[in-house]
C-alpha cells in the first residue's frame, strides 16, 4: 500500500489491504444535505468539509459497500481519518446505519476498519447521538444472527471505539495503533500511553488479537469462515480420550487412550491430578484444524488458565470452544466463557467445553473481582444456549467451578477424570475426619468416571 504505516492507511487503502484485487462495490445512502455550516451553524464548518474533501477525495469520513475478503463475501465499512479526523457527524451516521442495514438485508457479515477521533464537535449533540444510531443498527444486525468484526487502526478513540470498535463480536488491532475511549488531547497528562495502545488493550482483555498487516487478510478470512453465517450445524463431536503418550507439551495431538478405569476414588483423583496426563491444549489440537482465540473478559482482565475461541474442524465446520487448563478458574475466565457461549449461540455454532479445574479461584482478589457473579453468568449462558453444548471432563471436576461449564445431559468423562461436589481432602476436613480418611471419603463421594455414569451425571466414558 502507498502508506508506509498500514495502521495510518486511507479508508480505501485499508479496504484494499483486505480485499486485494477482489472487487469492492461502494454504496451510498440517499442524500440528506446539512443546513449551511451544519446543524449548529458553526462558522467555517462548510469550508472545513470542503478542504477535507479536496484533500482526501471523500465526501464523508466513512466509505462502505460490499466486497470479498479471501473467499468470503461481506459488507465492509472503512473510516477516512483524513476527513476531519474520521469523526462522526450526522451524514457519517447515515452511512454507518446504512452499512449495518446492508449487511442485515444481504445476510452478510460486517467488517469495520475503524480509524476515528470520536464525535464531530461542529455538529454538537447531533453528532454525539449518532452513537445511539450505530448501537441500534448493531443490535439489529446481532439479532439477525450475523457476525461483526472490527479491525482497529491508528487512532481509534472516542465514541467510534465505544460503538463500532469495542462493540464488535471480534476485535482485531493493527500493531502500534492508538486505541482507547480517551483521545490523546483529553486524557490525563500523566496517563500511561501503553494503556491506550493496541498492545495495552490486548493485555487488558479488550482486544482479541494484534495482527500484523501482512497477516490481516488471512486472519479476517478465517474468522469469517468460523463465524458464518451458518445453517443447521451438527453438535460438536465428543473428542476421543487421549493417552499421555504424544500429548505432552508442544505436541500437536495425542494418541487414543486405552487406560483402564480407576478402581478407587483415591486412584481417580490421583490420575486426574497426574501432571503427565493430556491437557486441554492436546485435546484442542487433536480435534481442531484451526483455532481462533477470543481474548479477555471485556472488563479489563484475562485468565490464562481458560482457553476460549472458535475453531475449524478438518471438514471445515466451526466449533466454539471453552477449555479449562487445570488451574483454578478466575472470574475473568468465567466472563470470557460466558461471552464465547453467548456469541456461539447467537451465530448458531455448536460449543465444546473441556472441564479441568480443581475449582474456582477462591482468593480475596477473586472475590473482589466478582467470582460468584461470574460463575452465575456462566451457568446462565449454558442454560440459555439454544445450540448444542458438548462437555468432556478431561481431568479434575472440582465443584461448582467445574459444573458451571458442564452441559446438562450432554457431559462425558475420560478415564483420567473425576467430578465431585468437593475435593475429598476438603470434605474430610469439613467432616472433621483425619487425613488418613481422605481415601475412604473419596470413595463415599462416588466421583469416579463409572460412578458418574451410574449416577446419571455423565452420559458416557470416553476411551
Amino acid at each position: 500500500m502507498p502508506d508506509e504505516n498500514p495502521a495510518r492507511a486511507t479508508a480505501r487503502e485499508a479496504i484494499t489491504l483486505l480485499t486485494g484485487a477482489a472487487a469492492f462495490t461502494e454504496h451510498r445512502p440517499p442524500p440528506r444535505p446539512l443546513p449551511p455550516d451544519g446543524p449548529l451553524g458553526w462558522a467555517g464548518y462548510d469550508a472545513a468539509r470542503e478542504r477535507a474533501s479536496a484533500r482526501t477525495g471523500e465526501e464523508e469520513s466513512v466509505v462502505y459497500g460490499t466486497g470479498v475478503v479471501g473467499d468470503r463475501a461481506c459488507v465492509l465499512l472503512s473510516f477516512e481519518f483524513g476527513f476531519l479526523g474520521g469523526s462522526l457527524g450526522r451524514q457519517t451516521g447515515d452511512r454507518l446505519a446504512a452499512a449495518y442495514e446492508l449487511a442485515r438485508t444481504r445476510r452478510l457479515p460486517l467488517v469495520a476498519l475503524v480509524a476515528t477521533g470520536g464525535s464531530r464537535m461542529q455538529e454538537g449533540m447531533v453528532a454525539l447521538t449518532q452513537l445511539q444510531r450505530v448501537a441500534a443498527a448493531s443490535t439489529r444486525l446481532r439479532a439477525a444472527g450475523l457476525p461483526q468484526i472490527a479491525v482497529v487502526r491508528d487512532p481509534t478513540t472516542g465514541g467510534g471505539w465505544a460503538t463500532v470498535g469495542a462493540g464488535a463480536d471480534v476485535v482485531l488491532a493493527l500493531p502500534g495503533a492508538q486505541v482507547g475511549f480517551a483521545g490523546s488531547r483529553v486524557r490525563p497528562p500523566d496517563a500511561d500511553p501503553y494503556a491506550y495502545s493496541a498492545e495495552g488493550q490486548f493485555a487488558a482483555g479488550q482486544v482479541d488479537a494484534v495482527v500484523p498487516a501482512d497477516e490481516l487478510t488471512a486472519t479476517v478470512t478465517q474468522w469469517l469462515r468460523a463465524l458464518g453465517p451458518h445453517e443447521d450445524l451438527p453438535a460438536a463431536p465428543v473428542p476421543r480420550a487421549l493417552s499421555a503418550a504424544g500429548a505432552g507439551r508442544g505436541s500437536e495431538a495425542g494418541t487414543p487412550s486405552a487406560a483402564p478405569l480407576p478402581e478407587t476414588g483415591r486412584e481417580a483423583v490421583a490420575r486426574a491430578r497426574d501432571p503427565r496426563r493430556p491437557r486441554a491444549e492436546a485435546y484442542l489440537a487433536d480435534c481442531l484444524e484451526l483455532r481462533l482465540p477470543l481474548h479477555g473478559d471485556r472488563s479489563g482482565a484475562t485468565d490464562p488458565g481458560l482457553l476460549c475461541g472458535f475453531g475449524l474442524r478438518a471438514d471445515g465446520r466451526p466449533v466454539a470452544y471453552v477449555a479449562q487448563c487445570g488451574t483454578p478458574t478466575r472470574p475473568a475466565g468465567y466472563r470470557a466463557a460466558a461471552r464465547t457461549i453467548r456469541l456461539a449461540d447467537r451465530l448458531g455454532v455448536p460449543v465444546l467445553t473441556l472441564v479441568d479445574t480443581p475449582g474456582a479461584a477462591n482468593d480475596a482478589e477473586a472475590e473482589r473481582a466478582g467470582a460468584g457473579a461470574a460463575i452465575a453468568d456462566t451457568f446462565a449462558a449454558i442454560a440459555a444456549a439454544r445450540v448444542p453444548v458438548t462437555t468432556l471432563v478431561i481431568g479434575e471436576g472440582g465443584s461448582g467451578g467445574a459444573l458451571a461449564l458442564a452441559a446438562p445431559d450432554n457431559t462425558h468423562v475420560t478415564v483420567d477424570s473425576y467430578f465431585s461436589v468437593i475435593a475429598p481432602e476438603l470434605a474430610a476436613a469439613i467432616l472433621k475426619r483425619p487425613p488418613s480418611q481422605t481415601g475412604a471419603t473419596a470413595d463415599q463421594l462416588r466421583l469416579r468416571p463409572q460412578d458418574l455414569v451410574d449416577l446419571g451425571i455423565a452420559r458416557s466414558i470416553v476411551r
